[in-house]
């Protein structure tokens, strides 16, 4: 029912936006994931600078799924605004317990965390954080189902809070211009933590997200691209560089079944993240 609810939503806006925005279906898409073997995936694109939509997988794109570490953006903003981390140096202690990634079996800074996706460190911070503020940060934002079953420090990975494709490029989206209910300086900070790749061209900004549900692993990667444009400036434009960042917002999930080890599929999809921006011409070819 809830899916057929956001179907009808996407439709409506098909039909009475069209003079806002453009909405684009990119069948052509699919043949970056089938040449890993990926079959069910999705990509939604938000184009900021011509106003328009792309979208690879409609219905899955509504499909709400569990974040994972992608959530993990949205934890540290918390943890900022409450000050519960003062800034992204805050250290944490390994609690001294063993978990499947040798890096993540260390003392950390938030930031270290971020970029290692450390499971542990991020438990602990939503138990800092607690159940009241991180509720009222949820309902504010509005992110996904704001459903926090199951616990302080499991609801994000075990299916009780979900949210969409297109809800993450909107999230990540309004986190880029500081629309959200957050100061201007934890957005800045979160965002310079999801900074994985700068060249004079572009800057990557992503996190990715990886769990099970049922017998398959759900692969998120969400974020933002900025392509570097060089242009002749007006001599009374108020920008003075000749260089222009224009952003492109993305969400991409695709599933494999758990019993599928034979590839990494984990750089698989930052790959295939890229074969499409690449495609579209949000990154460079």
């Amino acid at each position: 029912m809830h899916t057929r609810v956001l179907l009808l939503c996407f439709s409506i806006i098909l039909l009475t936006s069209c003079t806002q925005t453009r909405i684009k279906n990119h069948t052509e898409w699919s043949k970056y994931f089938e040449q890993q073997g990926i079959k069910n995936a999705c990509f939604m694109l938000r184009d900021n600078n011509h106003e328009s939509i792309h979208y690879l997988n409609k219905e899955r794109c509504l499909t709400r799924m569990a974040p994972f570490s992608t959530f993990k953006i949205f934890n540290s903003l918390v943890a900022l605004e409450t000050a519960v981390a003062p800034d992204d140096q805050l250290f944490i202690k390994w609690d001294s317990v063993v978990r499947a990634r040798p890096e993540w079996n260390k003392d950390m800074t938030m930031r270290e965390a971020f970029k290692a996706s450390n499971y542990g460190y991020y438990k602990e911070i939503a138990r800092r954080i607690g159940p009241a503020r991180m509720k009222h940060y949820l309902d504010t934002v509005k992110y996904g189902n704001m459903n926090m079953n199951g616990g302080i420090d499991q609801f994000w990975i075990n299916d009780s809070l979900k949210i969409s494709a297109d809800e993450q490029a909107g999230f990540v989206k309004r986190l880029y211009f500081a629309e959200l209910p957050f100061s201007e300086r934890s957005q800045r900070i979160v965002k310079n933590m999801m900074l994985q790749e700068e060249t004079p061209a572009y800057k990557l900004y992503y996190k990715t997200g990886t769990g099970p549900v049922g017998d398959k692993y759900i692969y998120w990667i969400v974020g933002f691209v900025e392509r570097t444009e060089h242009v002749k400036e007006d001599k009374e434009s108020m920008n003075k560089t000749d260089f222009r960042e224009y952003p492109y917002f993305f969400a991409q999930n695709f599933e494999i079944p758990v019993t599928d080890t034979g590839k990494n599929w984990f750089d698989i999809r930052v790959a295939v993240l890229k074969d499409i921006l690449k495609d579209y011409g949000a990154l460079p070819r």
